[in-house]
């Protein structure tokens, strides 16, 4: 109970210091018609896992942007049974090199309890990206419950609506021969949504397929 104070009082500490930074930085932007003061843009995505030998599991996230402040709410993402709230600050720099970096923090709780620095980085350049959303759990449970966890994938697109690449993921979700899961992706665009397979362990040990969608609003 008092571990889940402490991380209940952190995050609204940081979410009340994001929203003044964002507060800050929209003061001195002259604001327009064209973009309103309080721009939320949502993303709604569920990821299915196919285990071989384990639990399949379905993961999904939540997000909410607003300008420079960004919240999250993911579950059976760090582990099973295990959710996680974040808040976070949007950065962007570059025209032909996009850079995009959000430092958040986040409160882990369920299975694993614990309180998670965290870093989702984004490098863009004409149709190659580059994804990685990095993050520590300092467990509180015990010492073996910290741990880092990491997705990073860099893509093609030759088309809009088209991506394929190469992904990598460290997780607790799951447990295969491989600390490190490495694989192959493919993602279609229609419109708002997104649709996504992933195929981890290819070669290496029995595969680990997951399918995803995503839906913006």
């Amino acid at each position: 109970m008092i571990v889940a104070q402490h991380i209940g009082t952190l995050i609204v500490a940081v979410l009340c210091g994001g929203q003044l930074f964002a507060q800050t930085d929209a003061s001195k932007t002259p604001t327009s018609d064209a973009v309103p003061a309080n721009a939320w843009e949502f993303n709604l995505s569920v990821s299915g896992y196919d285990v071989p030998n384990g639990q399949s599991f379905a993961s999904p996230t939540f997000t909410a942007d607003n300008h420079a402040l960004h919240s999250e709410a993911r579950y059976n993402y760090e582990s099973l049974q295990t959710g996680s709230l974040w808040v976070g600050y949007n950065l962007s720099v570059g025209k032909k090199l996009i850079l995009e970096a959000t430092p958040m923090v986040g409160g882990v709780f369920g299975k694993i309890n614990g309180i998670a620095p965290g870093l989702e980085l984004t490098a863009t350049y004409k149709k190659v990206q580059l994804y990685s959303a990095n993050e520590y759990i300092f467990g509180t449970n015990t010492k073996a419950s910290s741990f880092f966890y990491t997705w990073t994938q860099l893509t093609y697109s030759p088309v809009p609506w088209f991506e394929a690449g190469y992904v990598a993921q460290r997780t607790r979700a799951y447990q295969t021969a491989l600390d490190v899961q490495r694989g192959l992706l493919v993602q279609f665009t229609h419109k708002k949504a997104t649709f996504g397979t992933q195929i981890f362990n290819i070669g290496e040990t029995d595969p680990v397929v997951v399918f995803s969608v995503g839906l913006k609003f």
